[in-house]
């Protein structure tokens, strides 16, 4: 069958009806195109739908959300980090779906209470080093990062970006306000340089040397290790996880989800979109192609992924990480994290 996913660069201005030759859906996405195309494209073909994807940066597709108001196209909203799926229902951009199939596959500490946006994939937030020049057992938990050794010798994103942020916010649901900030404060000092670039450049500063630890999501060390490009596969290679924190309260970890837009013109195969995205067709596909462990329990992963082993995770609910983004960035400004 003809594929039917298109990839709208300009902005929609009318909503599309339910039923015209073919039904219609539109997506908006801030996950980069290659990462959800091609599994809306195999939901497309097998519902005889026409998806039109819209890309962008998720606080840009959130406000643009807004000032269209009524009269916005959208019908699903896709996107990373739990902060970003709270900033959409707070936004009230948001309409619940209540799905048998969501609420039996997804953990009840990955999907909105009120039935708002939902875990999709999982990513983990790890510590990685290389192994020559450092020892992973002297490194058991996040916290083993402030003594005075680790001064000067971590890599790390800024303060701006929301994987750190919601890290923070589990951090503050777990030890409180007054813990947190101390830590903080003394975590700062473990930086090898200001803050800046992505994860992947944190990767790479590590296996240069110019730091000794790197915090990043398995995410981008799996997409990495799969690069079309010998030299960042070589790069990765040299890059090994540690799991900090197994012995209590276990590793961070994130999402990426989706949620139905408020007043969404084709609900019903938003809908269906929703429960077709936990699938094990669609969560194979997330574990093999993207990198990600599904959410989906009994689906295996990819071997990249199970190349780095096994790890407990954190277990609190991210409705409350994403509520307190806002407390963690502040913490974050008063250690001097840039």
């Amino acid at each position: 069958m003809k594929q039917r996913v298109l990839v709208w660069l300009c902005a929609l201005t009318v909503a599309v009806p339910f039923f015209s030759q073919a039904q219609q859906l539109n997506v908006y996405s801030a996950r980069k195109e290659a990462l959800i195309k091609p599994i809306l494209d195999k939901f497309a073909e097998q519902n005889d739908v026409q998806i039109n994807l819209i890309t962008g940066g998720a606080d840009t597709l959130i406000s643009r959300i807004q000032r269209e108001g009524e009269l916005s196209p959208a019908d699903v909203l896709f996107t990373t980090d739990v902060g970003r799926l709270v900033r959409a229902k707070q936004a009230g951009i948001t309409d619940p779906y209540v799905s048998t199939e969501l609420q039996k596959h997804i953990p009840a500490n990955l999907r909105d209470a009120e039935h708002h946006w939902f875990a999709l994939t999982r990513r983990a937030r790890t510590i990685m080093y290389v192994p020559e020049r450092v020892d992973p057992d002297s490194l058991s938990r996040l916290e083993d990062l402030n003594k005075p050794e680790w001064q000067g010798r971590l890599c790390i994103r800024s303060s701006s970006n929301i994987y750190n942020q919601s890290m923070v916010a589990t951090l503050l649901a777990q030890l409180g306000s007054d813990a947190t900030q101390q830590w903080a404060n003394q975590f700062v000092n473990a930086f090898a340089r200001p803050p800046k670039g992505g994860d992947r450049d944190q990767i790479r500063a590590v296996v240069a040397g110019q730091c000794d630890v790197a915090i990043a999501n398995t995410y981008y060390l799996a997409g990495m290790l799969t690069d079309s490009d010998p030299a960042t596969r070589e790069i990765a290679k040299q890059v090994k996880v540690l799991w900090p924190n197994q012995q209590d309260r276990g590793t961070h970890v994130n999402i990426s989800g989706t949620a139905i837009i408020k007043g969404a013109p084709n609900k019903a195969i938003a809908q269906a979109l929703l429960d077709y995205m936990v699938s094990e067709e669609a969560q194979s596909w997330y574990a093999e192609t993207n990198g990600e462990y599904p959410v989906r329990e009994g689906v295996a992963w990819s071997q990249v992924l199970t190349d780095m082993g096994q790890f407990k995770a954190e277990n609190v609910p991210l409705e409350m990480v994403g509520e307190l983004n806002e407390e963690a960035l502040k913490i974050m400004d008063r250690a001097g994290w840039k």
